[in-house]
């Protein structure tokens, strides 16, 4: 029994909000003992909906352990049920309440950009804001259906794809134009009317109109034919070929619907697959599946409905979305949906005909993709148990991080991480470090990994003492270095330096020879053993371990790519473009503009005398 100044939770809890709550519409929020959020809902009156939840003996068992855990609630009122449905849907997916449906979303969509803002108008891709004036296809949903799809209209279309500068600079073709992926306007092989001829072709096929364009080549290519023209009818051709090819991969493409967006929801086992079709133009440009996380004793129709209002949280609608669920709230939804996107949006479950049978393909593709989650899923859980019984670990670990360095000859030095977990690679986890000790001896590996370890678990210890409850350094289970017994020996150094205990320690290092299969594993206070080649935990352990390395070893080349582009003038004040332009053309080089005097610097156009001072000053500061 608890005791009289207890702090209420549970309905009592809920209970004493009720007095002070409007008949309103809004959205509210159940927060547990350490404040996490647990719920997110909205609600047509929300003194209606919260007197719901005081009422006892009327639950379900997901909401009667969620009614329990709640001891505090926080409440926004809106304008408008609509108004609460958007916002209901923002913080769910950035809250990730426990007993919501959420899911992980972390890329936007790419799109295929044809610009106006030049006179021979540049195809690429494009993802982010919409702020290049141009016409923009899309979304694909995926760089790979973008880049595919990209390649095809360059045979197609033959435009140019090259940047601004590069397309100024040609004085001859580049390998595009002797490949017959472009017409070459950058040397006049084409011209300016002759180009635009194709462009317009281009958006027109873009735009659904591809069987329109495929005719009009059709009889140009039998103009040609009859003239004897043998040559420009097989470009012709061979255009057309392009273009058959984009729509034969694209697979299903609508003859009943220009736009929609639909999703198939398919749930065994207390899991699901949420597959989402993107169809522009009476075109399929790609799909991609979705595993939400939910209560396993939540109807699909009401985790549907969920993923949809988040899944458009960022995006705009289109007019129609197709759902292979009956949605209860699509009403709403939808008039939340046009609302945000200033047009009609219409929300249906396909009953009969084309529509219902590229729902039923796509809730097949759904099932397939389930059932493959699924299966990997297993694997994965045998594999991570592996794990826990090699490393001693009381269970097995949800979080291994895997430390590796690189440098050359001490310069550009950086120290990284990558995370890998039950769901895989938890890639927006992943860190990297640029080594800051500046008397770092050249190489010296050992003092590269300690100041990484010392950096991160020194953070995490912080966190853990001042917001125990909401630390962003998550602390790991296992932690895995590649290198031998003196990396781990610097390891367990730190560890103890810091207080860090109940993470495991090991190190994985090359065999003889360097070879994969015969890594030697080292742990504090045990002999090093190797694993049986043909083990799967050594091969789980051996991609985790190279992950690190293509991580770490990206992050290098980019700092030393950034280090080598860099250039001391672009550090002084006053020295743009043009007169850095100027400088390195008078001078040949940054180094002899370093050592150029007074004089020199100040007989360079564009470069006044208080200009010539100032940069004189910057490469001789005793001077």
């Amino acid at each position: 029994m608890s005791s009289p100044d207890a702090p209420l939770t549970g309905a009592d809890r809920i209970s004493a909000y009720l007095k002070t709550l409007p008949d309103a519409p809004g959205v509210y929020r159940m927060l547990n003992a350490a404040g996490d959020v647990l719920y997110v809902g909205k609600a047509k009156s929300l003194k209606k909906r919260v007197s719901s939840y005081a009422r006892g003996g009327v639950h379900s068992e997901r909401l009667t352990r969620m009614v329990a855990e709640t001891a505090e609630m926080l409440f926004v009122t809106t304008a408008s049920e609509t108004d609460a449905l958007l916002l209901e849907s923002n913080l769910i997916k950035r809250l990730k309440p426990r007993y919501n449906v959420s899911y992980r979303d972390d890329k936007s969509f790419p799109n295929i950009l044809l610009r106006e803002d030049h006179a021979f108008p540049q195809l690429l891709k494009h993802r982010g804001a919409k702020t290049i004036k141009g016409i923009y296809f899309g979304p694909f949903a995926s760089a790979g259906a973008v880049n595919r799809t990209l390649n095809t209209l360059q045979r197609a279309f033959l435009l140019r794809s090259c940047s601004d500068s590069v397309f100024e600079s040609r004085t001859r073709p580049c390998l595009l134009f002797q490949i017959k992926r472009c017409s070459a306007p950058c040397v006049n092989r084409i011209d300016l009317g002759g180009y635009h001829e194709l462009v317009e072709e281009a958006e027109a096929f873009l735009q659904g109109k591809s069987q329109t364009v495929q005719d009009q080549l059709k009889a140009e290519m039998t103009k040609a034919s009859d003239a004897m023209d043998f040559e420009a009818a097989a470009k012709l051709r061979d255009r057309l070929k392009a273009m058959s090819h984009i729509q034969s991969s694209q697979g299903v493409n609508p003859s009943t619907f220009d736009e929609a967006d639909l999703f198939a929801a398919y749930s065994e086992g207390g899991h699901t697959c949420i597959q989402v079709f993107f169809f522009r133009a009476g075109q399929n440009w790609g799909n991609r599946p979705y595993f939400p996380r939910h209560d396993r004793d939540l109807p699909l129709a009401e985790v549907l409905e969920s993923f949809v209002g988040q899944f458009y949280d960022e995006r705009t609608a289109p007019k129609l979305i197709l759902t292979s669920e009956d949605l209860s709230g699509r009403a709403l939804l939808a008039e939340a949906l046009g609302t945000r996107a200033e047009q009609k949006v219409e929300i249906s479950k396909p009953q009969r005909g084309e529509k219902r049978e590229i729902m039923e393909r796509a809730l097949t593709n759904a099932r397939e993709q389930l059932g493959r989650r699924m299966a990997e899923n297993s694997a994965q859980t045998q594999l991570l148990e592996g794990v826990a019984d090699l490393f001693g670990l009381d269970q097995p670990p949800r979080r291994i991080e895997v430390y590796d360095n690189s440098h050359i000859q001490g310069a550009h030095a950086l120290g990284a991480f990558i995370v890998a977990g039950p769901e895989g690679f938890e890639k927006a986890q992943y860190r990297k470090f640029n080594i800051k000790t500046e008397d770092l001896a050249p190489g010296d590996d050992y003092a590269m990994m300690r100041e990484v370890l010392t950096r991160r678990f020194s953070r995490m210890v912080k966190e853990e003492a001042e917001q125990p409850d909401n630390a962003k350094w998550k602390r790991p289970d296992l932690v895995l270095i590649d290198g031998g017994p003196g990396q781990l020996s610097v390891a367990c150094q730190v560890f103890a330096d810091l207080g860090v205990e109940d993470v495991a320690l090991a190190s994985i290092s090359k065999g003889p020879d360097r070879d994969a299969g015969r890594e030697h594993f080292n742990m504090p206070g045990k002999e090093p053993f190797r694993l049986d080649p043909k083990s799967p935990v050594l091969y789980y352990l051996q991609r985790l371990r190279d992950e690190a390395h293509r991580f770490v070893i990206g992050g290098h080349r980019k700092k030393r790519g950034a280090a080598i582009g860099a250039n001391p003038l672009d550090e002084i004040a006053g020295v743009g473009a043009g007169r850095k332009r100027a400088l390195l053309q008078h001078f040949g080089s940054a180094r002899a503009v370093a050592g150029a005097s007074l004089t020199d610097l100040s007989s360079v156009s564009g470069v006044s005398e208080t200009l010539a001072k100032k940069i004189f000053d910057f490469f001789h500061p005793g001077g």
